[in-house]
């Protein structure tokens, strides 16, 4: 099939999904108030409540929702053939992500911006919120160790990216500045900084900035750079020193600081990315070629097709962490109720277009199956992507406009910061779950610099050990898994309303079989599978087997837990679903 063709289905379906069926439940259901006081105005602290312009908090949702996953998983997941996979990103957008996102907002919104773990208590019982609170802090720290790796082990090895992705992050933080402090214009405040942002990616890829980062790495000269222990580098330690140092200030400093005009920055990188990949794709219009539609339904190394492939891709359709800064973050920041669709809707439809972007960096990009297994394939899928960007980008020549090599420094950036923005939020999250579910018994995890610390060194830990796909699997499900707790507490809060909630039930009642059931498989892989073969897998991945063994382990038991926690929640829900119909039967 044609790239092109590709394209405009995405497009059909944004226009279809978002102006017919979310501007529906929007008008019908919802019914948003433009007058009525939202939690930014109502509790304005300059911290976490704070009233944004729906265009800043557009960029800002877009940012903090689409991190590696809508890049990643598309290409991990085309080993199944690209129809599955692309069927998956649309429909998947359609009646499942956006329902998620923008209801999310609308129920922090409605709830006085209020957290998931405290509306489980008020709409479930008392101890859901406990079990949601762990089961958030766990998939949270699954999500810190597969991005920790790729950004940490991969991404920032590369000489030419490092300092590119500092320039961003100090410019962020001068885009804040002007906003909030110098109180600039928004469009001369984003003129000045994504300009300096991208002269920054630009010097970052100078020889003399390549030679100081490969000296420093080890590299220099094609060195190998020197293992300091298990598979971990010198440049893979220095990579993730940086990767924690940007974490721990984007936890602990206030919002309008550093997570939201870092992010702001970041957004428009990305969209000039994305816009350089669509007209590199319309001038060369390329095709799948020999990539097949479908391969088989087991791949090696990741499983059957159902339900794994549901999880491997997250984020470019439906994402349990969507859920978590639409109700936790940008619900506490929207200056008014009708802006809600626009910004949650609207950043899911666009995530869903970049996720088709990704999805060709995979299948049309190399000219071939072969070519894309060349690239790097699905162990590779960033390697995979910074090279398949580049290639479209250079159809209208970056290269040659801005030295050669530019175009793959960019895409390696580009990914970089598509992690590590959602990297510290993640780490916001978990020292703010800590704090909630064990501050009363241990005070110290209040402070928000030992919560934080506490939550680098867990991540720290899951890098260093455990290898990248069975996270990142693994990871998946507990993403998706948390997508259809979230669905359930939204449905909930419908019922105790007296709304429709049959446009969030099926997406539940969906996601959480499935997931439930990758989880399950992925305990039975660990366990049953890997586990027996620990040796013959640590002789292929050149690790000890020791290593292999507790990575096994590890990945089993949050699997298996994962999986408790989440059917006692549902035994919960069922029963304050009863309770509620009970109510309104009477009312």
């Amino acid at each position: 099939m044609n790239a092109i063709v590709i394209i405009l289905l995405a497009i059909a379906a944004t226009i279809i999904g978002y102006g017919v069926y979310a501007k529906s439940i929007d008008r019908n259901i919802l019914k948003p108030d433009e007058k009525r006081a939202t939690p930014a105005k109502m509790f304005m602290d300059g911290v976490d409540f704070t009233p944004a312009n729906r265009n800043v908090l557009f960029g800002y949702q877009f940012k903090s929702i689409a991190a590696l996953g809508p890049i990643l998983g598309p290409i991990i997941a085309v080993q199944w053939g690209w129809l599955p996979a692309l069927l998956w990103i649309i429909l998947g957008t359609f009646f499942i992500g956006w329902v998620q996102d923008y209801s999310s907002i609308m129920l922090g919104v409605r709830e006085e911006g209020q957290s998931f773990g405290a509306l489980s208590y008020r709409l479930i019982s008392p101890r859901a919120r406990g079990l949601l609170i762990a089961f958030i802090y766990f998939y949270l720290l699954l999500i810190m160790g597969a991005f920790g790796i790729q950004v940490g082990f991969n991404l920032l090895t590369n000489p030419a990216v490092p300092l590119g992705v500092i320039i961003v992050v100090l410019v962020g933080i001068l885009a804040g500045q002007m906003t909030y402090k110098w109180k600039q214009d928004i469009i001369l405040t984003s003129i000045v900084t994504v300009i300096l942002a991208f002269l920054g990616i630009w010097i970052g890829t100078l020889a003399p900035v390549k030679d100081f980062f490969s000296a420093l790495y080890g590299t220099a000269g094609g060195a190998t750079s020197p293992t300091l222990f298990l598979a971990v580098t010198q440049a893979r330690f220095i990579g993730t020193l940086l990767v924690l140092v940007i974490c721990y200030f984007g936890a602990v400093l206030p919002i309008w600081r550093w997570a939201q005009p870092i992010n702001y920055v970041a957004f428009w990188i990305v969209f000039a990315g994305v816009i350089g990949g669509v007209l590199g794709l319309l001038i060369w219009r390329p095709g799948t070629g020999d990539f097949p539609a479908f391969t088989t339904f087991t791949v090696t190394g990741l499983g059957p097709l159902w339900p794994i492939l549901f999880v491997t891709i997250a984020c470019g359709a439906i994402s349990g962490w969507h859920s978590l800064v639409s109700s936790s973050g940008t619900a506490r920041q929207l200056e008014k109720e009708t802006d809600a669709l626009y910004v949650g809707g609207g950043a899911m439809f666009l995530e869903m277009f970049f996720a088709t972007i990704a999805f060709l960096t995979a299948t049309v990009a190399f000219g071939s199956f072969q070519g894309y297994v060349d690239a790097g394939g699905g162990a590779k899928a960033a390697a995979v992507f910074s090279k398949g960007l580049s290639n479209f980008m250079n159809q209208w020549g970056l290269d040659r406009m801005l030295g050669e090599g530019f175009g793959m420094a960019y895409g390696s950036v580009f990914l970089t910061l598509m992690a590590l923005t959602i990297m510290y939020l993640v780490v916001r999250f978990m020292r703010v779950a800590s704090a909630e579910a064990l501050g009363d018994r241990f005070p110290a995890l209040k402070n928000v610099h030992v919560g934080t610390i506490i939550a680098l060194l867990l991540t720290l830990i899951l890098i260093w050990i455990v290898p990248f796909l069975q996270i990142w699997v693994v990871f998946g499900a507990a993403n998706q898994l948390m997508a259809s707790l979230a669905l359930l507490l939204i449905t909930l809060w419908l019922v105790s309303k007296g709304k429709n909630y049959q446009w969030t039930l099926w997406p539940f009642l969906f996601m959480f079989v499935t997931t439930i059931g990758a989880l399950i498989y992925k305990a039975y892989e660990s366990f049953f599978i890997n586990l027996p073969k620990a040796a013959a897998l640590a002789e292929a991945q050149k690790a000890q087997v020791w290593q292999v063994v507790t990575a096994q382990v590890i990945i089993g038991l949050i699997a298996l837990t994962l999986v408790v926690a989440a059917f006692i929640l549902a035994y919960d829900a069922l029963q304050a679903f009863r309770r509620y119909r009970a109510e309104l039967a009477k009312a």
